[in-house]
């Protein structure tokens, strides 16, 4: 798989037959290795390990229901009281980061209303942070880690 603009982590795969699996562990599972299935190992695998997000707080492939259409965020972190805080949508590395993407982020937004929107390709990360009383927002230079949410 192609190298990515996030830290290397200890990758847990395995091949079912002709298909190859990657261990995910939010899920806690093997699951296809897709090229944004390898993107989202290695943000996740950043989020916790570099930038201490309790794997407890994430959760992956997130149903939500938008105009009477089931969608998926990619992931979601979670505070204690188990509102959520912020949306992570992942695109393959081969996927330039557009107007498009970020659309389909804040459709997800609309009904979880976060405070932190990020958009990964594994090569590109935006962080967007909203401010829903001055109905604002504002790009981050770098992904904050949990302590500074």
């Amino acid at each position: 798989m192609l190298a990515l603009n996030l830290p290397a982590f200890e990758v847990k795969m395995k091949d079912e037959g002709a298909k190859k699996l990657i261990f995910d562990v939010i899920r806690r599972k093997y699951v296809a290795l897709t090229p944004e299935e390898w993107v989202r190992q290695h943000f996740v695998h950043y989020l916790i390990e570099q930038l201490g997000y309790p794997q407890e707080l994430l959760a992956n492939e997130v149903e939500v229901s938008l105009n009477g259409t089931s969608k998926r965020c990619d992931t979601v972190l979670y505070d204690r009281d188990l509102q959520a805080r912020m949306i992570v949508e992942y695109k393959a590395a081969d996927v330039n980061i557009s107007q498009k993407v970020f659309n389909q982020i804040m459709r997800y937004n609309m009904v979880l209303r976060v405070q932190y929107l990020i958009v990964s390709n594994g090569l590109e990360h935006y962080c967007c942070k909203l401010d829903y009383s001055n109905n604002s927002y504002e790009f981050l230079s770098e992904i904050p880690s949990y302590s500074n949410l």
